[in-house]
């Protein structure tokens, strides 16, 4: 069993005041951040640290976030640490949750009820454009370089040339800005169902948003993992389902990123049901992927 290195052992000791009884390392997330479920006498916790500069400002971005949001949604934050290179931040252990795919609707209509609580709420946090303004505009890049997009055979170059204009005049009436607590990253991976209800994890994106948008963003991934239609849950959104395709469609088909390699995948996956909910809701032509 690999344990964190003994220095490690120690600042995790002495940031929770017990010493370990075992360390199981967690696999999973996108990033290479390091994941521990740690055994004490008086139960489990969770401890992720930083192992890269990218992660470490996640880790603290996150934290932030535990700072300022309450809720049941949100798992309890034990600890944190600061340290220029693996900060440490601790949480409540959730192994014990239910972590769907498989989903049911009651299950799904579970989530919708937090993020109606969540969306409800406000708090300290930056607004959308400060954090993810780089994401608006995805398809007059695409426009610029469609190469990308093209190599992933969903359309052809012919559907895109038809299809920009419609997406990219949607995309732009799209309203990201707003005053809700928005997590801007939800999927199955970062939703577990406890005995106390629905709790999300990974807050590093989590801003002040539309809260259409951050629903939107969870539908494609809940659709390839064997949902509804993302138009069932946000009906009459045409700009949303644009902005949401236009982000996976401009970087799905992108090299992979070294410190989260998974990414590339988990978006063309998400595209995959994304361009088709756009197309439908912006009554374009069917697809007509290429062949290979």
């Amino acid at each position: 069993m690999e344990n964190p290195h003994p220095d490690l052992q120690k600042r995790i000791t002495k940031l929770i005041g017990e010493r370990p009884t075992a360390f199981t390392r967690v696999q999973g997330g996108y990033t290479p951040a390091a994941r521990w479920r740690v055994s004490t006498a008086a139960g489990k916790i969770f401890v992720k640290v930083a192992t890269t500069p990218l992660t470490a400002s996640m880790l603290r971005r996150e934290y932030h976030a535990y700072q300022c949001i309450n809720g049941a949604f949100i798992p309890e934050l034990i600890g944190w640490e600061d340290d220029e290179d693996e900060p440490i931040l601790v949480t409540e252990d959730l192994s014990d949750a239910t972590w769907p795919p498989p989903w049911d609707m009651e299950q799904v209509e579970g989530v919708l009820e937090q993020l109606e609580v969540m969306h409800g709420m406000t708090a300290p946090l930056p607004p959308f454009e400060a954090l993810h303004g780089h994401w608006n505009s995805n398809w007059q890049k695409l426009a610029d370089d469609p190469k990308p997009f093209l190599s992933l055979n969903m359309a052809s170059d012919a559907w895109l040339q038809k299809a920009l204009p419609v997406l990219i005049e949607a995309e732009n009436r799209c309203e990201t800005s707003g005053q809700t607590l928005a997590h801007c990253d939800i999927r199955s991976d970062n939703i577990c169902v406890t005995a106390q209800g629905v709790k999300l994890i990974d807050w590093a994106e989590a801003c002040l948003a539309n809260p259409s948008i951050d629903l939107g963003f969870w539908l494609p991934s809940l659709a390839f993992e064997g949902g509804p239609l993302p138009e069932t849950i946000l009906p009459d959104a045409p700009e949303v389902a644009a902005h949401v395709a236009g982000f996976f469609a401009a970087r799905a088909g992108l090299a992979q990123i070294p410190d989260a390699p998974r990414v590339r995948l988990v978006q063309r996956q998400q595209l995959e049901t994304a361009l088709p909910w756009a197309a439908r809701a912006l009554d374009l032509p069917p697809l007509d992927p290429v062949d290979q």
